[in-house]
């Protein structure tokens, strides 16, 4: 009978095996069969993000080629048209290979030799615009190359063209790449129908297999185990379990005391009843609020402020929000009164079925608060200076645009109200019994009056000239140039290039003679330049003029729009003005290289209307 038995578990087990191993090389297969399909599909796809990126940068580098063409029309200077044309040449290479490699595909570019119809059919229909582009941007590179001073008008018609033609390359380059997108997602979308099919496959392949194979094998192996098992061993194994047991338990409240010490040195750490009485309170927390652990009858917002209206805010929180918890910012002070701020969370907790408590867990932000309310008050404070500095900068540009008052004042207080400080201070300093370092300092003083008397009379020609209210903006340059020249000794030239003569509007005139005004000025007084050229020029539309000087310079990115610093309120003001004319200014400068400032202004709505 025994060894009938033991044939029968002998034959039961090598049927199981048998069964196993047709069910896992039936599994096996299903998933080799379901890699390899997509696998093979994921290699066709792999191109796929490649071709729409490459595509999609197409339509960058046709903006980049318009824009750098687009560039040459108001380019003059030949270095500059030089690096234009490069810059071209390079974009259109990189264009033209792209869009090649697009329709017959480019190994080194990981891009297709095949495309679907309909990206074909849209190709066709973008080749004859791409082949325009391509040809006017070529003949521009070839006119440059032969002869780089030629004048602009000589492209102008290539110019065009592609300007023309640029948005309808967009449009289709546009349907390309959304054709290319298309595409890409019915592979996805067929991949991801390709793997629901296996899935399918591989749960139903699963299902048969629990049901003839693993669902029958279990029972068997549960019939054996339980024959196998014995009373003893259970014995032993619950014997084990309860030590076990035992031994997590001691570790687990080992841990709970630690962490609960550690809590207490640590953490802002409290428990309170919902009346706000204190349970427990941390060791942190009572040094921090000189809290003494035999005063348990004390309420939590009693212990955190000696400030009423602090308590009320605290016993307020801690009313509404014993049900739902809350977290956020509050404001306490220690029996000393300073002030606390501490980020504080209540958490309701029951400790068992009849009884509920709060669980109070802050950390001290103090030091972050008060930072925050700082930087709030000087970013209020920025604001309302800016927006007053505005005000004043707009009332005075606006509003008293042309008060003799205002350019006085700056003078004076620039020039001649420091000369005159420092004349007091030498009066005050000469010693009348040193008669030789006072006579020294009276021979400078006489300069410095000199200097003062100079100061004097070029803040008086700095009001508006009648030059400019009777024959315009050159005469009034011209004498304004003239004087300057003569009273502060420096070399300074004004030079017609075109022989301008047209009237402006009254407004564009003022504004213009002040920014040349102030540009010469900042030149004499803190460029300590020795020659000023003032060249003027015009187009049909333009009005150009250029202050440059010989002076120390300066670095453009250190001048500030604030009302202190050389040359500051004085670039803001030019600035200002600029723009209520419709103009522009552009500053060029660096250490020790000089300085030009450049104006240009449309003469189209500058222009005087006759009656």
């Amino acid at each position: 009978m025994s060894q009938h038995s033991n044939s029968l578990d002998q034959s039961t087990f090598d049927k199981l095996r048998r069964l196993y191993i047709i069910a896992l090389s039936t599994i096996a297969l299903s998933v080799v069969i379901s890699q390899i399909l997509i696998r093979t599909h994921l290699r066709r796809q792999e191109s796929d993000s490649t071709v729409i990126n490459i595509a999609g940068r197409q339509r960058m580098l046709s903006q980049k080629l318009t824009k750098d063409i687009v560039s040459l029309s108001s380019e003059t200077a030949i270095s500059k048209k030089i690096n234009l044309k490069d810059n071209i040449k390079s974009t259109l290479q990189l264009w033209t290979v792209s869009h090649e490699a697009l329709q017959n595909g480019n190994d080194s570019l990981g891009l297709p030799k095949k495309n679907s119809k309909e990206v074909i059919e849209k190709f066709n229909l973008l080749n004859p615009v791409f082949d325009t582009i391509s040809v006017a941007a070529n003949t521009i590179i070839n006119k440059i190359e032969t002869n780089p001073k030629a004048a602009l008008k000589i492209y102008t018609s290539e110019i065009e063209q592609v300007k023309a033609h640029e948005g309808d390359f967009l449009n289709m380059m546009d349907a390309i790449v959304n054709q290319y997108d298309l595409e890409a997602d019915e592979k996805v979308d067929w991949l991801r129908k390709l793997e629901l099919w296996l899935t399918l496959l591989t749960l139903f392949i699963l299902l048969g297999e629990f049901l003839f194979i693993f669902w029958p094998a279990a029972k068997s192996v549960k019939s054996i185990l339980a024959d196998l098992l014995t009373a003893e061993k259970r014995a032993k194994k619950m014997a084990f379990d309860a030590d076990e047991l035992s031994a997590a338990k001691e570790k687990s409240m080992k841990e709970l005391r630690a962490l609960s010490r550690a809590m207490d040195d640590t953490l802002l750490f409290a428990r309170i009843l919902p009346n706000g009485s204190v349970i427990h309170m941390g060791n942190k927390f009572s040094r921090l609020f000189k809290f003494s652990k035999f005063n348990m009858n004390a309420l939590f917002w009693e212990i955190l402020s000696s400030e009423e209206n602090e308590r009320s805010v605290i016993e307020d929180l801690i009313t509404k929000n014993k049900k739902t918890g809350w977290q956020g910012e509050v404001k306490a002070s220690t029996k000393e009164g300073d002030s606390v701020w501490l980020e504080m969370a209540i958490i309701p907790y029951s400790p068992n079925d009849d009884k509920s408590e709060l669980l109070i867990i802050a950390s001290e932000i103090t030091e972050r608060k008060t930072a925050q309310i700082e930087i709030d008050r000087l970013t209020n404070k920025s604001f309302e200076e800016k927006m007053s500095q505005q005000k004043v900068i707009s009332s005075k540009i606006i509003e008293n645009q042309e008060k003799e008052q205002n350019r006085i004042a700056k003078d004076v207080h620039d020039g001649i109200g420091q000369m005159l400080t420092g004349l007091k201070y030498n009066l005050e300093s000469i010693d009348a019994t040193d008669i030789e370092k006072a006579s020294a300092k009276i021979e400078h003083l006489k300069e410095l009056t000199s200097n003062i008397i100079k100061g004097v009379r070029t803040a008086t020609f700095n009001l508006t000239p009648p030059e400019l209210t009777d024959h315009g903006i050159v005469p009034a340059i011209t004498k304004l140039t003239q004087e300057l020249a003569r009273l502060t000794g420096k070399e300074i030239v004004f030079f017609n290039k075109t022989d301008f003569t047209q009237r402006l509007d009254s407004l564009a005139e003022i504004n213009i003679y002040r920014i040349t005004q102030e540009a010469i000025n900042n030149a004499i007084k803190y460029a300590e330049s020795t020659h000023i050229l003032v060249s003027l020029s015009h187009s049909q539309n333009i009005l150009s003029l250029v202050i440059d000087d010989n002076g120390k310079g300066f670095d453009p990115k250190t001048i500030k729009r604030v009302k202190t610093g050389d040359g500051g309120m004085g670039m803001t003001f030019m600035q200002e003005r600029i723009k209520y004319i419709d103009g522009r200014l552009f500053l060029t400068s660096g250490k020790g290289k000089g300085t030009r400032v450049t104006l240009n202004i449309p003469l189209t709505s500058s222009l005087r209307k006759e009656n």
